[in-house]
Formats: structure tokens, sequence, C-alpha cells
């Protein structure tokens, strides 16, 4: 099942979930910076996904909303990621995103759009944003896209374009077709790409058929471990430590987010590996706070300086924050 489908199909008990040792004073007040901050106006922004999704999600998030999510935890700047508006409306988005990264009442700094790459038209689409600081970079999701979707030679080149122009792709596609994201990276060199979600990874694929609570992972352990590694052997690539706590199960634990949390550790390395919060989408799994708490206790065996990389420092230069 991909990571659309879960969202459309699952809506996990939040209040009872796990990390009950876990403790707002088990967690120092070390700045974060989140780079996977959605915001969703419905009075603005249509976002015809939500048509199937959980109940939790059928609402808006504004700014107040996420303020009162991650109050106490030190957000001290966000990276806004768009939420697949329709197509229709993707400039429109570009536009807020630029509004609420000058608005100082906002922690939100820059923000990733969407598009089209594989269309026609997209280089004068992406021209409009050229000389635009706020704008960072694109996203085009590929959960639901058949094999091969990402090799097409006008992706490709589209791609090859935005790297041109300094700005860079997250790839949120199925775990199972990470071969695919390995080979869109070999082909666009010259262009930076970050993985999101630890490639989408599905915790339960560490667990055994009692832990799951009759959930089917959405891959197996062993080859999303060899992709991730293929594809933190790329030099143009991070991965974004984010998405993997909508995938649990109902009394899930830090302990069972651990697995997949040090595999892209270890293999990124210090240096290219940055927090994201993806809320609401993690309110599938967690609260925010419940997230942060149970990424701190999987890392608290990481130096000080290694944890400050992973929750700030790597944020700031990757997205060239202020």
């Amino acid at each position: 099942m991909n990571r659309r489908k879960f969202i459309a199909t699952t809506s996990a008990a939040v209040a009872s979930a796990g990390c009950s040792s876990l403790t707002q004073r088990t967690i120092k007040a070390a700045p974060i910076v989140d780079t996977h901050q959605h915001l969703w106006n419905l009075d603005r922004f249509k976002l015809a996904w939500l048509n199937e999704a959980p109940q939790v999600l059928k609402r808006s998030f504004r700014l107040n909303d996420y303020l009162a999510a991650t109050k106490g935890l030190n957000i001290v700047k966000a990276v806004y990621l768009e939420v697949d508006v329709v197509p229709e409306q993707q400039i429109e988005e570009a536009k807020f995103i630029t509004e609420i990264s000058k608005d100082p009442k906002y922690p939100t700094e820059g923000g990733i759009i969407s598009g089209r790459p594989e269309n026609d038209g997209f280089a004068d689409y992406i021209a409009t944003y050229k000389d635009n600081s706020h704008i960072k970079g694109l996203r085009r999701l590929m959960e639901t896209t058949p094999n091969g979707f990402c090799l097409q030679p006008r992706f490709i080149k589209s791609l090859q374009l935005l790297g041109k122009m300094g700005k860079h792709f997250e790839i949120t596609i199925q775990p199972t077709q990470l071969k695919d994201a390995l080979e869109l990276v070999k082909r666009c060199p010259d262009t930076k790409f970050v993985i999101d979600h630890c490639g989408t990874a599905d915790p339960k694929a560490y667990l055994s058929e009692t832990q799951r609570e009759g959930a089917t992972p959405m891959h197996e352990a062993k080859p999303w471990e060899e992709a991730m590694s293929h594809l933190a052997d790329q030099p143009n690539t991070v991965c974004k430590i984010s998405g993997i706590v909508a995938h649990t199960t109902k009394n899930w634990s830090a302990a069972q987010l651990a697995p997949i949390i040090n595999h892209c550790l270890d293999r990124f390395g210090p240096d290219r590996v940055m927090f994201g919060g993806d809320w609401p989408v993690c309110l599938l799994g967690a609260h925010y706070d419940q997230w942060v708490y149970a990424l701190k206790e999987v890392v608290s065996n990481r130096s000080t300086q290694q944890q400050h990389k992973l929750f700030h420092d790597n944020a700031i230069s990757f997205y060239q924050l202020t």
C-alpha cells in the first residue's frame, strides 16, 4: 500500500499512541528547523485528495494551529511543503509560500512548490521562480504513478533544468520504486535531491506479524535498506527524517521507529539528514510533540553535534535559510 492510499484508508489512534515513557523533561529546548511543514486553508485552496482522507485531516490547518501543535518545542524556522493542491492552483500556492515567507509572524522562511516536470510548458513555469529566493525547490508527488514515470525523457530534462536554476527536487515515491528514484538521481548529477520521509519507509516492515496488528507493511525491510543505501551513495542526495510515524501501528513506540531512523542516519551520515515534522499528516500516527520526542529518544546515543545537525544546522545550510 503506498502512502497516499495509506492516508486514504488509515486513521491511527493518536491519543493512545506509544512513547508513554517520553516526557518533556527528556527534551532539551535546542532550536529545531522543521523542513516539512504543511498548511492548508480550505477556504483558499482545494485539495482533491482530502475527499478520501481520514476525518482528522478534513479541515483547514492554519498558522495558529501549527503554532499550537509545536508549542514548547522551540521550532525556530520552517520550510513549507506543497500540499498537492489541484493543478490550476499551483501558481496561487506559490504566491502563498512567498507571502508567508516574507511575513515575520510565520516561522516559515521558504517553501517547495508543486509542478509537473513531465508536461510541456514546465520550463516556462519554473522560470517564473528562478529569482525568487523563497522558492527553494519543487516536488511532484509520485506515490500513485506507474513504474518508470520519473524516467521519462521530458521529466529528466526538466529536473536537469531545475538544478541549473539552483533549485532542488524532493522525491516522495513508493518505497518499492526507489530504484527509479536512484536512476533519476544518477541522470541529474547537477541537481540536488531530498529523499522525503526516509524513502516513504514503513516501520511495520520491521515488526512481527503479531506486532503489526493486522496491517500489512508497504514494503519489505531488506530491499528498502539496499535501495536507500544506494541512494545515499549518490553525492547529490540528502535524506529527510520524517513521515514514518504516519505508518505506525496503534500501540507504537520509539523502538519501532529506530531501525529506519538509524539506517538512514548511518548511511547518509551526519551532514546529509534533516528533521521534518510532516504535520498535520503525522496526526495519522502521533501528535507533533510525540514524533519529536520519539526521534529525540532514538538519537539520544549520538553526539550533541550530530543531533544539532539533524534538527537544525543541516536544514539551515541546505535550504539557505537566514
